[in-house]
């Protein structure tokens, strides 16, 4: 109901995207776009926007409570261990940052991924809080759903262990099937990576850290890097579909 709906438009988008007359790599995708021309429209708009996909975070974690037992400990979101979660986190999201920021840079020069505007380019004084805020939301939302609940949920349904991380990457990738084919690789690496992680660890923490990380340097460092490097990072010339 939450990210499979996301899913399946995802892959609609995508489908929409190669069956359109301007070729894959000139087209673009906007991850956090400005939601109003006023300051306080915009704010009021992003702000709920991350409120209400953290009630489904919490609505997950309900899910999976059980009496006597605590399901924040049960999947590792506490404070419990936060300076080993984040040494882990720190080491994941380099280990998942460099090799994807080449990945996005060769799916650009094959033309198989969209430019992927993270951010507005004129960015607002009140962007960089919403941005930080938009990068927790992202790592709370699709770590706890895609890996603690499902996992959780799979492996009481008798699945083996490999058949769920692998399953799970797949939705992750056909979630991220909007920004073109280099992102759906990227995503199902990714999530193979994170799932083997936290089956190993089990805890969930590191990878929400890790997630955070990545988002917060490609949100916040979007502009320096469109501004550095225009024809990898930035938006392609207008007009150009928007899907």
């Amino acid at each position: 109901m939450s990210v499979g709906q996301s899913a399946v438009y995802s892959v609609l988008s995508l489908v929409r995207r190669l069956l359109a007359p301007v070729p894959l790599g000139d087209q673009e995708a906007q991850v956090n776009p400005s939601r109003d021309v006023a300051a306080f429209w915009d704010i009021t708009y992003q702000l709920l926007s991350v409120f209400f996909a953290l009630a489904l975070v919490g609505l997950v974690v309900y899910l999976l409570w059980e009496p006597g037992g605590n399901a924040f400990r049960r999947i590792g979101l506490d404070f419990t261990r936060f300076g080993g979660d984040l040494g882990r986190g720190i080491l994941l999201a380099a280990v998942i940052g460099l090799p994807g920021l080449a990945l996005y840079v060769i799916g650009r020069a094959m033309g198989i991924t969209v430019a992927v505007v993270a951010s507005p380019l004129d960015a607002a004084w009140w962007s960089i809080p919403l941005l930080v805020l938009s990068a927790i939301r992202a790592g709370l939302t699709e770590e706890v759903i895609f890996v603690a609940y499902l996992f959780d949920r799979l492996r009481r349904l008798g699945w083996t262990w490999w058949a769920i991380i692998l399953s799970t990457a797949a939705l992750r990738g056909a979630y991220h099937a909007y920004q073109g084919i280099g992102a759906i690789v990227g995503n199902f690496v990714m999530g193979v990576v994170f799932g083997w992680c936290y089956k190993r660890w089990g805890r969930i923490m590191p990878l929400v850290i890790a997630h955070t990380l990545l988002d917060v340097v490609a949100f916040v460092g979007y502009p320096l890097a469109a501004a550095l490097w225009p024809g990898v990072f930035g938006p392609p010339p207008s007009p150009t579909p928007t899907l």
